[in-house]
């Protein structure tokens, strides 16, 4: 394609924009894609808050991956799941046989939380409760009708798994 030109602002432009929007270059522009959250630097003068259960149920409704933690017979074992909140109890879907369905039957963990290093701040939710396999037709029915989000891993996922929450607690860190 002669005579197009693709417009790249210069790395004095990148830097200026990042300082205005209070992130990095990296950040700004994904370099930082892969890379796991957390590794910045603390802030300043960081404030730490317990989450009313309110909020903890708010924040919890807001995500669509969660991770589960389940006991194996190597020893407990946490993976990420997509969820939905329905009737204020977590569900998802995972195949039998699949590390997921060894909640069933189990008093497990289960934590959502969202790091934002460009502002060294983020929260985390933690439900405990017991988890149950669904085995009513019916009920199997309205959680696919009512949940809004869909395994990622592909596949046959059609083993339902309730959270019961007996205990929803949360944290916050603001910079």
């Amino acid at each position: 394609m002669s005579g197009f030109m693709v417009a790249a602002p210069g790395r004095g432009a990148l830097l200026t924009l990042a300082a205005a929007l209070r992130t990095t270059v990296s950040e700004l522009t994904g370099g930082d894609a892969d890379v796991p959250p957390g590794r910045e630097q603390a802030g300043r003068a960081p404030e730490f808050t317990e989450l009313s259960r309110a909020e903890c149920t708010e924040l919890l409704s807001t995500h669509g991956v969660g991770r589960v933690a389940v006991p194996t017979v190597l020893g407990p074992a946490i993976v990420p799941v997509n969820y939905s909140v329905v009737d204020d109890t977590i569900v998802f879907r995972t195949a039998r046989g699949a590390t997921p369905s060894l909640a069933c039957g189990c008093l497990v963990a289960f934590e959502v939380d969202r790091v934002d290093d460009a502002f060294s701040q983020g929260w985390s939710v933690l439900a405990r409760g017991y988890a149950r396999e669904v085995t009513d037709g019916d009920e199997e029915r309205r959680l696919a009708e009512r949940a809004y989000s869909a395994p990622w891993a592909g596949g046959r996922r059609d083993m339902w798994v309730r959270v019961e929450p007996y205990a929803l607690t949360g944290r916050r860190i603001v910079a």
